[in-house]
């Protein structure tokens, strides 16, 4: 496994050591040790989750104000293009994004850890999206930046129409949003 610091040096890229031959493919999608020993820290992981989106369907900028979820995030079918914006008042990075293309083709990963927002959009005809996380959903501390606001100017692929949950619409702007310390 190879972890990547992103831009905002807390996220990173996991990118899996894959063994395939004309019969198929293997890789260890997920391992405890190699992935604390990659981003220095160690992690538990409560919950695992499953999506399934249409072309053009834009999830996000999501966040739990009280537990707060760090999600390790890939694609095992069709392709999106994966954002995380740090919420960290305190970080050297606050108010900034980094973005990713993961697919079921490259096997990418992206480390989103607590205290940050995150969002996808779906790039291919449908995308089938899993994440692990490190708490548990909890409804009353889930929190929505919209995915336009003008101060974060997240660089989104040109050329989607996206399409959005009434929820989402409902997002706050980034200097409205609830942040953490």
């Amino acid at each position: 496994m190879k972890a990547t610091p992103l831009a905002i040096p807390d996220v990173f890229l996991i990118e899996p050591k894959v063994f395939g031959d004309e019969r198929g493919f293997f890789f260890e999608s997920f391992n405890q040790a190699q992935f604390e020993a990659a981003i220095g820290k160690p992690v538990q992981f409560v919950q695992d989750n499953h999506s399934r989106s249409a072309k053009n369907v834009l999830r996000g900028l999501h966040y739990q104000i009280q537990q707060p979820q760090g999600k390790l995030v890939r694609v095992v079918q069709g392709e999106v293009f994966d954002v995380a914006v740090d919420l960290r008042k305190s970080s050297k990075t606050f108010g900034q994004w980094v973005g990713e293309i993961l697919s079921a083709e490259n096997k990418r990963q992206l480390w989103v850890p607590e205290g940050f927002a995150h969002g996808f959009v779906v790039l291919s005809e449908g995308a089938d999206f899993l994440y692990k996380t490190t708490d548990y959903y909890s409804p009353s501390s889930e929190r929505i930046i919209i995915w336009s606001d003008e101060a974060l100017n997240i660089k989104w692929p040109k050329n989607i129409r996206p399409i959005i949950s009434g929820k989402d619409q409902q997002g706050s702007s980034f200097m409205e949003a609830e942040v953490f310390p």
